[in-house]
């Protein structure tokens, strides 16, 4: 018999309505909070049948079932923040109002008034039972709609938002996070308004529908990262980063537009290692298969980028690149996460026209490394520098993002590889991108072999 190792979490206690289709609701709120390291608890106010496509019915929790819901988490587990999401009728508005009132944690309250269609959730006397629990928060989250029930202003700009963010504030909440999914245009401004400050996370709009949860997975974010000590800006940052990318890379489930990945972030951690040892093993492959011929001035970087990767940070490289020697080709440094910057930049670059490239490398331009691929066929594409803009010339970390905008935005087909023939202080430069590291080394080798 093995000896027992238990482990300690934060706990965090959600009350909310059921979401059968598992996108939105207390499966949302749970999958969040466990993915962040916390021991998620629950109150359930409403069932529902729904799913990807919309709701086919609600039945509503009695008030006391509802107390009695949260009395028994409270008296047995402790909780160590709240998180307050569909609430369903005026009396169970009231009740969670007053079980919350004595309890000295973090309360994150998510007003669900308003449905992704615009249609009130709540009437008029529903919407005013909120005031006295918004009282009680360390932070509201509503959306514009929401924002704008609550306080009667219309938000359509970034001033707007601040001051119906003050007008809560001066309600009572500790904070307010006006979020901006439902105003704005290409950027999402979710704007974070204390006692004290107000800030801004912006963000890209990401092209998808696959967003129902969204405003859960959020407050169920915050509420965590607060149980586990985080400052208020810290748990807000974080979170909305987290929920850009649980958004991006959603689930492809049912017939409507998708579900959350409420999981992404345990996702990319565990594809962490497995991207740094196909790198490693990539590299090795390519020192012992003597690459040199074209290894460029600057030096070659093999990189790779876990399937969910979002920025230079989520690359594996090898730091300080490989350098060709006498006897062939050496690594300067370790393979790590961050390890890479111009080769990363453009991986990244890369990635927001087609997410499933992942590896990538740059080797030498000549005309014989033209003629080596012409010879095996390869589709390539030429960047030429000389006709760069002047606004990219001049914009710090630019030239990366144009590179990928000219190879990849326009062309239906993904090419083998991206050349350049260089520029006054530019070295010219051939750049091969691939989904999978085997496709990457197999393309690598045939260019060396071609030219030896």
């Amino acid at each position: 018999m093995r000896v027992a190792a238990p482990v300690s979490q934060p706990v965090v206690l959600t009350i909310a309505g059921s979401d059968s289709g598992g996108g939105a609701g207390i499966q949302a709120d749970l999958k969040t909070i466990e993915a962040h390291r916390c021991f998620g608890t629950s109150a359930i106010t409403a069932l529902t049948a729904q799913n990807t496509v919309g709701v086919e019915g609600i039945d509503v929790v009695t008030p006391t079932f509802v107390a009695e819901q949260i009395e028994a988490v409270v008296d047995d587990m402790g909780v160590d923040a709240i998180k307050t999401g569909m609430l369903a009728t005026t009396s169970i508005i009231e009740t969670v109002t007053a079980q919350l009132e004595p309890l000295d944690v973090p309360i994150v309250i998510d007003p669900v008034m308003v449905a992704a269609s615009g249609d009130r959730l709540l009437d008029s006397d529903g919407e005013a039972a909120y005031d006295a629990l918004i009282e009680s928060s360390t932070i509201v989250t509503p959306n514009a709609d929401e924002a704008e029930v609550l306080t009667g202003i219309a938000i359509e700009d970034h001033r707007d938002a601040i001051k119906a963010g003050s007008a809560l504030v001066e309600s009572g909440a500790q904070a307010a996070l006006i979020k901006g999914g439902h105003w704005g245009g290409e950027l999402i401004e979710d704007v974070l308004v204390t006692r004290d400050d107000a800030l801004s996370f912006s963000h890209p709009r990401i092209d998808t529908d696959a967003t129902h949860g969204s405003g859960c997975t959020l407050a169920s974010a915050i509420a965590a990262r607060l149980a586990r000590g985080a400052s208020l800006e810290e748990a807000v940052g974080q979170s909305v980063d987290y929920l850009g990318r649980a958004v991006r890379y959603h689930h492809a489930v049912g017939q409507g537009p998708g579900a959350v990945n409420h999981l992404i972030d345990v996702e990319h951690d565990a594809a962490a290692r497995e991207t740094i040892d196909r790198v490693r093993t990539m590299v090795r492959s390519l020192i012992e298969g003597d690459i040199s011929n074209i290894v460029p001035e600057v030096g070659m970087n093999v990189v790779g980028t876990t399937p969910t990767g979002e920025s230079p940070d989520d690359v594996a490289a090898v730091d300080g690149r490989l350098t060709r020697r006498l006897d062939g080709v050496a690594r300067c440094g370790e393979i790590r996460f961050g390890g890479s910057g111009h080769v990363a930049r453009l991986l990244m670059a890369v990635r927001e026209h087609d997410p499933t490239v992942r590896f990538g490398v740059n080797c030498r331009f000549g005309d014989d490394v033209e003629l080596a691929m012409e010879r095996l066929g390869w589709e390539t594409i030429e960047i030429d520098r000389e006709g760069q803009p002047e606004s990219v010339r001049v914009t710090e970390g630019s030239t990366m993002d144009w590179i990928a905008r000219e190879a990849f935005g326009s062309t239906a087909t993904r090419p083998t590889a991206v050349f350049d023939r260089g520029a006054p202080g530019k070295e010219a430069m051939t750049r091969i991108l691939t989904t999978t590291a085997g496709e990457l080394r197999q393309r690598v080798l045939d260019l060396s072999d071609e030219l030896a």
